[in-house]
């Protein structure tokens, strides 16, 4: 196992030229750089970072490799009018249960220019937001989600996941809940400019307390969501 050393400035330069140069051509004349400045840090990465995520949150997954905790640098262009076939960023998935339908997870994102972490759930299946919803008919678990946004608000964390602009039809709950009804998901996040600790193997451990802060939501819905 490659020993995590951080993300080197010759990883932010891929990613800002893979920006301006966003074809096949230049990837294919790139692709050992994409080896050792992407993908080589990303795996490293994820082999640090995910024990000590494990230590508030015992029974998150996490895999090494793309298509497990590392996305694929390839774009998925075939619904998307933007048409360019690679992403000039990082993105990394820690999460809980099946990768497949699982309710929430621990993300980031690097870009050449900044970083992006967060937690919960980009998009509940149908099934998730059935029982998501039902929680919320319960006044308990819905105070208990309003306090725990409150917090992580005033700690400088954005919400985000509102999709609908009316209640679902029969639903008459009042307060939070009506609130957090017109959400179809369910996420915490922080952008920030790239920190110093990026270029060390310090950001691991940057990663995991930014992480544990946000970890409550993860809590939140693994207890009321997921099934």
């Amino acid at each position: 196992m490659t020993p995590f050393t951080g993300f080197s400035t010759k990883t932010t330069k891929f990613l800002r030229d893979l920006g301006r140069h966003n074809d096949k051509a230049w990837f294919d004349a790139h692709r050992g750089e994409y080896e050792q400045y992407w993908l080589e840090p990303a795996r490293a990465f994820i082999d640090a970072v995910g024990p000590k995520v494990q230590t508030f949150a015992p029974n998150i997954v996490w895999e090494p490799r793309v298509n497990g905790s590392i996305f694929r640098v390839n774009r998925d262009i075939r619904f998307s009018k933007d048409k360019t076939p690679y992403k000039d960023h990082i993105d990394f998935w820690l999460w809980e249960g099946q990768r497949s339908t699982a309710v929430s997870g621990f993300f980031l994102r690097i870009r050449a220019k900044s970083i992006h972490l967060g937690v919960g759930s980009h998009g509940f299946s149908k099934e998730a937001l059935a029982s998501y919803r039902k929680a919320l008919e319960n006044d308990g678990s819905a105070e208990s989600l309003a306090s725990l946004i409150k917090r992580l608000e005033r700690a400088g964390y954005t919400l985000g996941g509102k999709t609908y602009k009316r209640p679902p039809p029969g639903f008459d709950g009042q307060g939070a809940a009506r609130e957090f009804v017109l959400h179809g998901a369910l996420w915490v996040d922080v952008e920030r400019r790239p920190p110093s600790e990026l270029r060390s193997n310090a950001f691991a451990a940057y990663c995991t307390r930014e992480w544990k802060k946000m970890a409550p939501l993860h809590r939140w819905l693994m207890q009321e969501v997921a099934q």
